[in-house]
């Protein structure tokens, strides 16, 4: 047993609900059925709402293959796993990558304002997308050439 505690607990979706309903200061069913009124009026609720869902569908896949690959292991015979079991704990990698590649989304939204402008000063600005003006072209002056 680890010394760390375990701050998720297994609920990574609460979690993050709470965090949501702190920072936006609703409920999620609340901020919901806000979003689906009016999703122009904010759009950082919005957002949160929008990867809070992804991430609730993430989580549904990861426990569905989670599921079926402890029931094919509890059926596996010998040492070693046979291909179709691999493939289900591949499937249990990705549905966790996933999920994961989600919460960091969301997180990334949920970071106070101050804190996200810190961090685009720390990469400094913006790459421009405008093209630059060309220069008129000026004939070439050759200064000791032949005559």
């Amino acid at each position: 047993m680890s010394d760390i505690p375990d701050v998720f607990d297994g609920d990574v979706l609460g979690l993050f609900a709470a965090r949501i309903e702190a920072q936006f200061g609703l409920q999620m069913s609340e901020l919901t059925q806000a979003v689906h009124a009016a999703p122009q009026a904010h759009p950082g609720a919005t957002q949160a709402v929008h990867w809070y869902g992804l991430l609730s569908q993430a989580q549904q896949v990861l426990e569905t293959a989670e599921d079926t690959l402890v029931a094919a292991l509890d059926t596996a015979v010998g040492d070693q796993l046979d291909d179709p079991v691999m493939e289900l704990a591949h499937r249990v990698n990705h549905a966790v990558a996933a999920r994961d590649g989600r919460a960091i989304t969301l997180r990334f939204l949920l970071q106070a304002p101050a804190e996200t402008a810190r961090i685009q000063q720390r990469f400094g600005p913006r790459v421009t997308t405008t093209l630059p003006t060309p220069v008129p072209a000026q004939p070439a002056r050759i200064r000791g050439g032949v005559r």
